[in-house]
């Protein structure tokens, strides 16, 4: 992805609103956009964002996991399954 094609100033984005919008669900890539020659806003499509977020949140699940198992805070399969499948059983 070459960001470089995709910075725009903020004037373009006023003046090209309705298409730019239009134009994003067909691109792959964001549309950076710049206010006084800094970078202030990055727009992209809401498929492309919601995909984002969603490995956002598989990553996150992932990190907490592994600092699970750093801390040593898991248990066997085997046991956690048979403590699942004897939770209902009365002796």
């Amino acid at each position: 992805m070459k960001l470089s094609d995709q910075i725009k100033p903020i004037s373009y984005l006023k003046a090209h609103a309705a298409e730019i919008v239009r134009n994003l669900s067909s691109r792959d890539e964001p549309l950076v956009i710049t206010q006084n020659g800094e970078v202030k806003a990055v727009m992209q499509d809401i498929k492309t964002y919601e995909h984002t977020q969603e490995t956002m949140a598989l990553l996150k699940m992932l990190a907490l996991g592994q600092l699970q198992v750093e801390q040593g805070k898991v248990q066997p399969a085997a046991d956690v399954i048979a403590r699942l499948r004897n939770r209902g059983k009365t002796d």
